[in-house]
């Protein structure tokens, strides 16, 4: 006896398709009557760029570590804990800008070299001790195999 259906016979019992659709409706009304009923009033605010990504600019205070005021009130403080002054060449605009400092870069990278030669410390021990573990684990065995004997 073949079937019509083109998909396994569980799926083409009704039971198993009314519980699909209202499975999937119960889906849609969750996801679409939450987006109608939503009286959240969205403003759109322009986003204005930096002049210093729009246009050419010229670095008037080199890199340097803000202070704790500074962290506070500037967004660009608050990136990277470093900030530098730069003039826009077209809109003559003055504008603070993130930066990295290399005093910080080298820091961070000794830091990361510390943290390498700590780790590499501690799985050299382990290799040694499971290396270790491991030779007594055969030397016990060849010695029951001996003593068998």
């Amino acid at each position: 006896m073949e079937s019509d259906c083109r998909i396994p016979v569980a799926c083409c019992r009704p039971r198993v398709l009314v519980l699909h659709a209202l499975f999937w409706g119960l889906v849609s009304l969750r996801v679409f009557g939450a987006a109608l009923l939503s009286e959240e009033k969205t403003t759109v605010r322009p986003v204005v760029a930096p002049c210093w990504l729009l246009e050419d600019f010229t670095v008037m205070t080199e890199c340097s570590q803000c202070n704790a005021f500074q962290s506070r009130s500037w967004s660009a403080c608050g990136q990277t804990g470093y900030v530098e002054r730069v003039n826009c060449t077209k809109s003559n605009k003055d504008e603070y800008k993130s930066c990295r400092s290399t005093l910080m870069e080298e820091h961070l990278f000794w830091k990361f070299e510390a943290a390498m030669l700590a780790l590499m410390a501690v799985f050299a021990i382990l290799v040694v001790v499971r290396q270790r573990w491991l030779d007594r684990l055969a030397s016990e065995k060849v010695r029951r195999q001996i003593e068998s004997i």
